[in-house]
């Protein structure tokens, strides 16, 4: 007796027909004519084999969680191959194996049943949060948006739309619909937002060039004045701060134009100040001697000897003429304050010797009152020539003398 023919599960006849052996008898399954029954039976046996492999296969990618319908359908194929296969082996044992998947479709298909609803439901939640986003973005007030950032935002969401469209699971039709019509309103709100907000703002941009156009051809109508249209230019400089935006590209443009106008009259004013500069700095050497030879009279103790050099010095004072700008405070109160000592000793003479009062105070005040016409002269002249550094330089000897004036009444 051969190997073949004690096979468990299949014989060779001698004219080569293979035979595979089933619960019910034996089953023809082919012939193998060309080659000993060894060969036969092992060329049967790998058939089953190739048939165990597939049923292997299915199995695992059943434990891995493949999709039930298509498990389903190997199982159906399988099931026919295994009931008919022309092989050699235990085919009751791989029936009971498709028999097994087949049970085990309905667990799947249960399984991948529950955890597609479960995906769809956090799909649903997923989009609906996209949806509330764009809902509470449009719900803000338009006139505190950054517009620039929200419209970045915008966009962001519809990106996060659309990748969830392609890559989540499909949502039920009704509720799909229901949420791209709330995402869509939400969205064409806000480009109504933004389209009314820019077309506001550009009125505003309008406006406001218009109002800076105009501050422009003032300040450059001022340039001919000179230092004299700096005062204009500093009010038109105010409300130019107090003028709202007219867009970067205007603002830029109009501003560059408006500050050279400036630029014309400061550099007048500059070029003033360097004359007066030169003009003056001998004036206030000379008034600094002046001031050497003045305050040591707040020593002074002698009041007539004081008042006359004091007069003296005033006199000489005027002469002189101005001085430059940054110096006319510092040398004026150094003066003052002599004028004051001097004048502290007449009131404290005049307090102890009454009788004489009177007329000792007509000669001071007859020299008053003809420094105070003189003066109030120096000053109608200069106004008439429009000096007005000068008007207050002169006004300001005028007040000095006047207080002098009334301290004698």
């Amino acid at each position: 007796m051969t190997a073949s023919d004690q096979h468990p599960w299949g014989r060779v006849d001698d004219d080569g027909s293979v035979y595979v052996r089933e619960t019910d008898g034996e089953r023809l399954v082919g012939q193998y004519p060309d080659g000993s029954k060894e060969e036969a039976i092992a060329y049967f046996e790998r058939k089953y084999t190739d048939l165990a492999g597939q049923v292997t296969l299915l199995e695992q990618r059943a434990k891995r969680g493949a999709p039930a319908a298509d498990i389903a359908k190997a199982v159906k194929s399988l099931s026919a191959t295994v009931a008919t296969a022309n092989a050699v082996g235990d085919l009751a044992a791989l029936k009971t194996r498709v028999d097994a998947l087949s049970s085990t479709v309905s667990e799947i298909t249960e399984k991948q049943s529950a955890e597609a609803q479960a995906e769809v439901a956090q799909a649903v939640a997923d989009r609906t949060a996209i949806v509330v986003e764009i809902e509470t973005l449009a719900a803000h007030d338009p006139a505190k948006a950054q517009w620039k950032q929200v419209t970045a935002q915008i966009d962001e969401l519809f990106g996060r739309w659309q990748k969830h469209q392609h890559e989540a699971p499909r949502l039920p039709r009704t509720e799909a619909t229901e949420l791209w019509k709330r995402f869509r309103e939400a969205r064409t709100s806000l480009e109504t937002q933004r389209k009314a907000f820019f077309s506001e703002l550009d009125q505003v941009h309008r406006d406001a060039r218009t109002r800076k156009q105009a501050l422009v051809d003032q300040a450059e109508a001022l340039s001919g004045r000179g230092v004299d249209g700096i005062s204009a230019y500093r009010d038109l400089l105010d409300q130019w701060k107090a003028t709202g935006r007219a867009g970067k590209k205007y603002d830029d443009a109009l501003w560059d134009r408006f500050k050279a106008a400036g630029d014309v009259l400061y550099s007048a004013r500059s070029e003033v100040v360097a004359r007066e500069e030169g003009e003056f700095g001998e004036n206030l050497t000379a008034k600094l001697a002046l001031l050497e030879e003045a305050e040591p009279l707040l020593k002074e103790t002698d009041r007539t000897k004081a008042r006359e050099a004091l007069i003296s010095i005033q006199r000489r004072w005027d002469e002189i003429g101005k001085v430059p700008r940054d110096q006319v405070k510092p040398v004026e109160e150094r003066l003052r304050k002599v004028e004051a000592a001097v004048r502290k000793l007449d009131e404290e003479h005049w307090s102890r010797n009454n009788p004489e009062k009177k007329a000792r105070s007509e000669g001071l005040a007859s020299q008053l009152t003809d420094a105070i016409d003189k003066l109030q002269r120096e000053i109608d002249d200069a106004k008439t020539a429009g000096d007005t550094a000068k008007v207050k330089e002169l006004q300001e000897a005028l007040d000095a003398r006047k207080i002098w004036l009334d301290a004698l009444g």
